[in-house]
């Protein structure tokens, strides 16, 4: 990865657990209210197989206070 291109990071990534439905809508209304890019990826583990979404590092760190 270069170092001038944003890296997205799915929550689960991001928090090192599984988010939960009702913190996983608030990152994203609060990723659309403030117009983020918002990515997808298809994953595929024992309990889940579907879409994630993925949302910009930094912002993540500003949601969650982490910076």
């Amino acid at each position: 990865m270069e170092n001038n291109e944003e890296q997205f990071l799915s929550l689960y990534d991001f928090l090192g657990r599984p988010a939960g439905g009702v913190l996983g809508k608030a990152v994203h209304a609060e990723a659309k209210r403030v117009k983020q890019p918002i990515k997808q990826r298809d994953v595929k583990t024992k309990s889940y197989e579907g879409k994630v979404l993925l949302y910009k590092k930094e912002f993540l760190e500003t949601y969650f206070k982490t910076t």
